[in-house]
């Protein structure tokens, strides 16, 4: 079959794990593929994906083969696929604009951000680009916070014809008027903000949902992460993290049975430790009250490697995309947004989002 032709903005742990994994499956099988969430969507295996466009700001990346710029820091995520041959796509300088907090941009060292030195390519300048790449779809890896950057790619991506993968917590796809406009270009959209395969989100979810049908009724509920990447560097900076919060939050309060009261329900990025690197910690407290009003309480510790958790539902969405552009289904794509963001344009359970995909696979129309 034909290549899936990608684009990505932000060369970073989450794109590195992305084109590891598209290498590292390349000569697996369906009884072998350990990881996937689906080996075949619509006769797309995880190696049909190509990377044909990438755009950083960092000048350890920029104007570097994508093999190489997926390994130079600050990049930290763990390496399964060391030996990817040269793509022949070199890292295009992007626009900076809200792309990077001032904190990530303060030392010369493999923890932040080294701005890279050569002219910021303009609107017009990445969409010829793009264009000139044969890329069919877009994905997003900006850093958390990049409200203005994230809508910069958006139009981007529009006006050169692609389809767009929002995964990042900038409310895109599920605003209505950028849906319409990507529905008008019969453009598939699939977003907001990219769950883990078995992450901190999709856990809380899934716990919250087994309380509810189990007739438990949830009164409080923390969920506290630490990490060592530069995601948690970066949201250190507390102005960024507004759009972050209420994602991660508006994901849980959707699957109770009521929503709760701000007051009892925390989540959220909560600290940096540099020596965890791409390993992510998740602390959860559930508590709640049984049969005769009795108190009970879950407390939960979740370790995962955070960029390839991530990966494993990229590769889906991705091939997901592409069987809407070959469909011809513009704009938001419900079901795999469901089952793969943590801010889609409307909220299912995981099991009836997991449904509706393979329903979508199939050939059924999105609802």
């Amino acid at each position: 079959m034909e290549k899936i032709k990608i684009a990505i903005i932000g060369i970073g742990n989450c794109a590195s794990s992305l084109l590891q994994g598209i290498y590292y499956y390349k000569d697996k099988n369906a009884e072998d593929a350990i990881g996937l969430m689906h080996w075949d969507i619509g006769g797309y295996k995880p190696s049909d994906i190509e990377v044909v466009a990438a755009v950083d700001i960092d000048q350890r990346k920029v104007g570097t083969d994508l093999c190489d710029a997926i390994f130079a820091p600050p990049n930290c995520t763990s390496i399964f696929c060391p030996d990817i041959p040269r793509t022949g796509v070199k890292v295009t300088m992007g626009k900076v604009l809200d792309g990077v907090a001032p904190h990530m941009a303060e030392h010369d060292d493999d923890k932040t951000f080294i701005i890279s030195d050569k002219s910021e390519n303009d609107k017009e300048e990445i969409i010829e680009m793009l264009k000139e790449s044969g890329a069919e779809i877009l994905l997003n890896y900006l850093p958390v916070g990049s409200e203005k950057a994230s809508r910069f790619y958006a139009e981007c991506a529009l006006e050169a014809g692609l389809a767009f993968i929002n995964n990042m917590p900038v409310f895109i796809v599920s605003d209505p008027e950028w849906a319409d406009r990507f529905r008008k270009k019969t453009l598939p959209m699939v977003g907001d903000d990219i769950k883990a395969q078995i992450g901190a989100t999709v856990t809380h979810r899934t716990l919250a949902n087994l309380f509810r049908d189990r007739g438990v009724k949830l009164e409080r509920t923390y969920q506290l992460n630490t990490g060592g990447n530069t995601d948690f560097l970066n949201m250190l900076n507390r102005n960024r993290l507004d759009s972050k919060k209420e994602s991660k939050t508006e994901a849980v309060q959707s699957v109770l049975a009521e929503r709760m009261d701000p007051e009892n329900i925390h989540i959220g990025p909560s600290d940096y430790v540099p020596w965890q690197k791409d390993n992510k910690l998740c602390f959860l407290r559930m508590e709640g009250k049984t049969f005769g009003d009795i108190p009970m309480n879950i407390e939960l510790r979740l370790s995962v490697e955070d960029s390839p958790n991530s990966a494993g539902c990229v590769i889906d969405a991705v091939r997901c995309c592409k069987l809407a552009l070959e469909r011809n289904i513009g704009g938001q794509l419900t079901s795999i947004s469901a089952y793969t963001m943590k801010h889609p344009p409307e909220q299912f359970t995981d099991d009836e989002a997991r449904d509706m995909v393979d329903e979508f696979i199939n050939g059924e129309r999105e609802r």
